[in-house]
């Protein structure tokens, strides 16, 4: 299908691995000029390998307001509009439920939800010059409690949901659309599940039998597919939505 993102500029920020890589080698796919983020200089220029060394790359740590400001003025440089931008960048590793500190609330908010408004905010004009969209990276344990996830990173992906779905009336006013993607269990190299894999396969395996509707794990193509199709003018009567993408394993 053709998705109609031919010669559009895409931001999608973390996308040096994972969900993020997957995200930017199928909006490349499509016709998109994309431009990579990542904080790891090295890492990203792995990406940019693969996707092919003309494509822009951004070095910068978006939970700064300041880097933010560079990436999207890089952009404008090199391209001159911003027609979609991918809020990827988040990280789930925190301490357990019931031992939050102040400091675990902080940095749960400075990986998964500042990263997104401070693009949003950066990119706006640009957006609406280009009638553009959002898509944010949420997760499923922003939707309801998933057994044993941080409470840290659950509230600050529900914290991140609110944001879409408030944000979708006054973004919408200037012609600008804004969803979200929530995935549930993704494994690619170096994720999460991969490291559980690795430890413990079979109980992996036990867990996904008994919550999960197609009993496996997801991938960033899948999850892709989804952020695409979102990105796209095939989505254009869709703005402050959650999708959830997760194999069947909440159920709102």
């Amino acid at each position: 299908m053709d998705l109609g993102l031919k010669d559009k500029v895409a931001i999608v920020t973390g996308s040096s691995r994972g969900i993020g890589l997957g995200v930017a080698t199928l909006l490349q796919q499509e016709g998109c000029q994309v431009v990579l983020n990542g904080r790891n200089q090295a890492v990203l220029q792995e990406a940019r390998a693969i996707l092919g060394n003309e494509v822009l790359s951004c070095v910068a740590d978006v939970s700064k307001l300041t880097d933010c400001q560079r990436v999207i003025a890089e952009t404008i440089k090199a391209y001159g509009q911003i027609d979609v931008l991918v809020c990827n960048v988040g990280l789930s590793r925190s301490v357990p439920p019931g031992q939050e500190t102040q400091s675990t609330w902080e940095a749960m908010f400075t990986s998964n939800f500042f990263p997104a408004v401070n693009m949003i905010e950066s990119a706006r004009p640009y957006l609406r010059e280009q009638q553009g969209n959002i898509v944010c990276i949420s997760s499923i344990c922003g939707q309801e409690v998933i057994p044993g996830a941080p409470a840290t990173y659950a509230t600050a992906k529900a914290a991140l949901n609110m944001a879409v779905k408030s944000l979708s009336k006054p973004l919408g006013a200037q012609g600008i659309r804004i969803n979200a993607v929530a995935p549930g269990n993704v494994l690619f190299p170096g994720s999460v599940w991969d490291k559980k894999m690795q430890q413990d396969a079979a109980t992996v395996k036990t867990m996904l039998e008994r919550e999960v509707a197609l009993q496996r794990l997801g991938t960033p193509a899948e999850i892709a597919d989804t952020v695409a199709f979102l990105a796209s003018p095939k989505s254009a009567f869709t703005t402050g939505s959650i999708v959830v993408v997760d194999g069947g394993q909440v159920h709102n």
